[in-house]
This record gives structure tokens, sequence and C-alpha cells, in this order.
């Protein structure tokens, strides 16, 4: 007699191939989550850095050729691996944008990490692009407004001090100890950016060696910011070398944003007015920031009304700010979520109609148009419940947090913004509220 019971179906074996990472040790530890579920997982190293920090050498692949070969070893290992999804930390370098465009002619599911749209407490997952490859650059207001399945609770305010960015520089500093001294086998590596890693390293001592001397003239300068009794706005700059920066605007260098920035100031500002130009945090020196700022502002007649700031913490600056200013910098959610006028000047994820500005530069400071606060609710919410996760890739407790709830996410078959904008399923998630 035959045996009519039907076998339970299987999925097939999920294979990640993951290329470059955060510094640190989170790629390894996700990977570890991953083959909990029964995945199998396997990294491409480009240099020392990124090999010192894999668990696995026996899942480890040297990619030592020049990187004109990329794409053809890319290949040989995707079919030699059986991959089904790739993964890595930024969309725009060459060789994870190259990696991506194949990617999506073979059919793999290509997750991205980037650091998180909502700094600084979380991180961003997404799939197949970030920043201004982001799926949410199609997404409107009102579609999130639909599909948006509000949670019960507010969400809980960030935590003033968790560790991140400090770990952020030692795992930095570490990857690239390893690339400068130990990179013997990558002899054909090049660094995604112009600087070589021996000048990495240097900008990266002389930062630490003026340490002290910049965290006294921040405190000087904010002090007499905010205890001098003059509206201000703040100009939120970000680092010349940011992908972001360099991949989603039209700007060639700091220069000239800094110079359109303090342009429009001293056309549209009454005299009474300042200017408070607010350094990355991670800002090296390698670009003359203070010496741009000070030739611009002595050109355009404001000299003694504009002010700069070396790092140190944004959410200070804003409490009493007038204004936000950049070109796409994540730091403008703190500025949207306190309810302060922003003007961008590059493609950004929150440049939607009802948050940001599209006033000219003088009208701008002049009189600025503030964002819709439930619009801005609304697009918060969504990102919260989607792309947003809690934690961070630097310290341990980030790492955690982070790992508890993102392995779900990338196992799933549909991507964070689908399953919102899926109105069957938040439907059907409603009613199991409900019931």
């Amino acid at each position: 007699m035959t045996n009519t019971t039907a076998k339970p179906k299987t999925s097939p074996q999920r294979v990640f191939l993951f290329l470059q990472g955060p510094h640190g040790p989170f790629f390894s530890e996700l990977a570890d989550r991953l083959t909990e579920t029964g995945a199998v997982c396997w990294r491409v190293a480009f240099n020392a850095g990124d090999k010192a920090r894999w668990r696995d050498s026996k899942s480890l692949l040297a990619f030592t050729d020049d990187l004109a070969k990329w794409l053809d070893q890319l290949a040989r290992w995707v079919a030699q691996t059986g991959a089904t999804d790739l993964v890595l930390y930024g969309d725009v370098r060459r060789h994870h944008a190259e990696a991506i465009a194949f990617a999506k002619t073979a059919g793999l599911t290509i997750h991205v990490f980037e650091e998180g749209y909502l700094r600084p407490y979380w991180a961003t997952y997404e799939r197949n692009g970030s920043n201004g490859n982001s799926k949410l650059m199609q997404i409107s207001l009102e579609q999130m407004k639909t599909a948006l399945r509000r949670t019960a609770d507010v969400p809980a305010l960030p935590p003033d001090r968790w560790g991140d960015l400090r770990m952020h520089m030692v795992h930095g500093a570490l990857y690239h100890w390893h690339i400068l001294f130990r990179n013997q086998r990558f002899p054909n590596y090049r660094p995604h950016r112009d600087q070589t890693v021996a000048e990495e390293f240097r900008l990266q001592l002389l930062r630490l060696l003026r340490r002290p001397r910049h965290m006294i003239e921040r405190w000087i300068t904010t002090r007499r910011i905010r205890t001098g009794g003059r509206p201000y706005h703040v100009v939120l700059l970000q680092l010349e070398h940011d992908a972001s920066f360099r991949a989603f605007s039209d700007f060639a260098s700091q220069t000239d944003f800094v110079d359109m920035v303090i342009a429009g100031f001293a056309e549209g500002t009454p005299a009474h007015h300042r200017l408070v130009l607010k350094a990355h945090p991670l800002e090296d020196g390698r670009a003359p920031l203070g010496r741009t700022i000070r030739e611009s502002a002595r050109k355009h007649g404001v000299f003694d009304r504009v002010h700069f700031v070396r790092g140190g913490k944004l959410a200070y600056l804003l409490q009493a700010a007038r204004s936000a200013v950049t070109v796409n910098s994540t730091s403008a959610h703190q500025a949207l979520w306190r309810g302060l006028p922003v003007r961008c000047f590059g493609v950004s994820v929150y440049d939607k109609p009802g948050l940001v500005s599209g006033q000219t530069l003088p009208e701008f400071f002049a009189d600025p148009t503030p964002p819709d606060p439930t619009a801005y609710a609304v697009y918060r919410q969504f990102l919260l419940e989607t792309s947003q996760l809690p934690g961070g890739f630097y310290s341990a407790k980030g790492r955690s947090q982070l790992l508890r709830q993102v392995v779900d996410r990338m196992v799933s078959v549909k991507d964070p913004y689908d399953l919102r904008l899926d109105t069957r399923e938040t439907t059907t998630q409603q009613l199991r509220v409900v019931h």
C-alpha cells in the first residue's frame, strides 16, 4: 500500500557570503548566530584587518588579486560556496557596489548594514541598498502612514552614554594596525578611501594627541555659544571622505559646502544671529576645516559671527538652536526630532515634503520652515518598525542588543519595508492584536 503521508517541506539551506563589515567582531558574531539557524557562513577578506576579526579560518576566503579581477573571483566563490545571500556594510565602495550588481543578476538576497539613520543608538539593516540607494527613497509619507502599525509603548530614549563611539575608535585603530603591520598576504590591497593606511594611522595618532586641547577649546566655544544670549543656527558637517557625502551630493569638498552656507547666512540673517559649524565626532583633520571656515567667514564679512566646534555631543548645541543645515548627515534626525527646521543639500532618506525645508538658504536663515510634527512622528515610527534596530556594531552591549533582533530579520523571506507595506500582512497582524 502506498504511503500517502506528505513529507514536510524543508527550506533550502541558506549560505551567507560576508564581505567587509564594520570594524570589530560584529560580522563574526553575526555569523555565529546565523550558523545556529542551520545556515552556512563564509567571509571574504580583502586585508589583514578583515581576516583578524573572523573567528573561523576554515570559512575565510582571501582576495589577494588586483581589484580588476574581483568580479570574476566573486562569481567563482558564489558558485563554489553555493551562496544564497550577500552580506556587507556600506554599499557604495567600489567592490561592494560591483558585488551588489552581480548579486542582483544572480538572484542572491542582499543584506546591507549601515550606521543608524536614527543615530546614535540604532543600527540600520536594509535589503539591496542604503542611504541614497535605500528603498526608503521610493516610499512616501502617505504610504508609511497607511502601513504603520503603532506599537503600544512610546520607544524609549537612547541612553546618554553607552560606549559605542569610544569602541568604534578602538576597533578602528586595531583594524588599521593589522593592515599596517600584518598585510603581507594582501599585496594588492588598496583602501577605498584616498589616504593610504599609513596616512590614516598618522591622522588618528595626531587626533589622539590633540584631543586634550580640542576638548578645552570645544568646552569654551560651546559655553560661549550657549550663554551668549543670541539666536544661532547649527551646520552639521560630515566627514569629507564619508560615503554619503561623496556619492549622494554634488559637492566636491567640504570647502564648497561651507562657503555656500556662510554666504547664505551672511545674506539672510540679522546681524545679531550666529552660525555654528559642528564637526563630525570622528573628524581627523585631513580637511582643514578651521582654516576653511575662517577664510570663508572673513570673505563674507561675518568673521565675528561664525563659530567652529570640534566634535562633542550634538544634543547640547541643538537644545537652543534656531535651525540646522547639512548636506545629508543622519544627525539631521536629531534636529527633526526636536522640531527644528532642517535644510539639506544632498540625497537623503529624510528629504521628504513635510520634513525638510525647500527654501533658499537666505530665506531659510531669515525665517526657516519647521517640519510637520505629525509627519515626522509617522516617519520615525515607520523606521523604528522596519530598518532601525536598537544597539550598535562596536560596544559589547550594543552588539548584544543588535544581534538579538537582526538574525530574524535576515532569515525572513521579505525585507523589513515589505513586511509593513504589504497591506494584507499588516491587516492580519492588526487583527491578531484585536483578537
